[in-house]
């Protein structure tokens, strides 16, 4: 008696193999963005305090200057959570139309991703709010739609350790990863919505100069390569482990017909 072989889930594919050179890459940049915050790039568009000066109608001192260092891998981990996000959707929008389970399982490794940087934009950004307006939170409206992101991310896993069927898990997780992805343009847009927020709109309004940009972009281009090679071992990691509960159901249905 033949059966059919069960299709399992594949084993590795070619962006693994780019996974270790992204991760040393991804560390090199951002070590470079980390020297260059403290070495190249001026504190306050160039300007440099002894003791407490007024610039740009705030009185700054050398403590907030360190602060500002902070902001060269705040701003970069807030995008890359934001794209780890936008992959997500993509991938829950994808399981929703083919009921594919591959894709049910990149939109969970994406996720995963963007929760990692999403915690990293909250603890930079409660260290800048602690430097900057000197308390550990406020309910500014960035912090706010930002916190409920995180939420909803959690609530995401939360939900995916209550079923445990397959498919019906897949399906109401893809439709709350959508839905989480429904805040990222809500707390990217809601401090040119919200004129009055205290969080600086640095792009818009021109505070960054040369030096501060190359850093950022630095930082952004270390942060990336660090994010993409954490998904791809993750996703492979978690791709194995399907395939040996693959193996493992073939080998029980193939006892069974002995």
């Amino acid at each position: 008696m033949t059966n059919k072989p069960v299709k399992l889930p594949e084993a590795g594919q070619w962006p693994d193999k780019v996974a270790p050179w992204a991760l040393l890459a991804g560390i090199v940049f951002s070590t470079l963005g980390f020297l260059m915050a403290f070495l190249y790039a001026g504190p306050v568009n160039g300007a440099a305090v002894d003791g407490v000066e007024l610039i740009g109608g705030q009185m700054v001192a050398n403590k907030l200057l360190l602060s500002q260092k902070i902001f060269y891998f705040h701003m970069p981990a807030a995008c890359v959570s934001f794209i780890a996000m936008a992959f997500a959707c993509y991938y829950c929008v994808r399981f929703l139309a083919t009921k594919n389970q591959r894709f049910d399982t990149c939109a969970k490794v994406a996720m995963e991703i963007a929760l990692v940087f999403v915690i990293m934009t909250m603890i930079t950004g409660d260290l800048w709010t602690r430097f900057e307006w000197g308390v550990w939170w406020t309910w500014e409206p960035r912090l706010t739609t930002y916190l409920i992101l995180m939420l909803i991310i959690i609530a995401y896993f939360v939900l995916r350790n209550a079923i445990d069927e397959p498919e019906r898990r897949g399906t109401y997780a893809a439709v709350l990863g959508i839905i989480a992805t429904v805040d990222v343009p809500i707390c990217f847009m809601i401090t040119r919505l919200i004129p009055s927020s205290i969080h600086p709109v640095v792009l818009r309004e021109g505070g960054m100069s040369g030096d501060m940009g190359m850093t950022v972009g630095v930082c952004m281009i270390g942060l990336l390569l660090v994010g993409f090679a954490l998904y791809r071992f993750r996703f492979r990691q978690v791709r194995l482990q399907e395939r040996l509960r693959a193996l493992k159901d073939e080998v029980e249905i193939l006892e069974e017909d002995r």
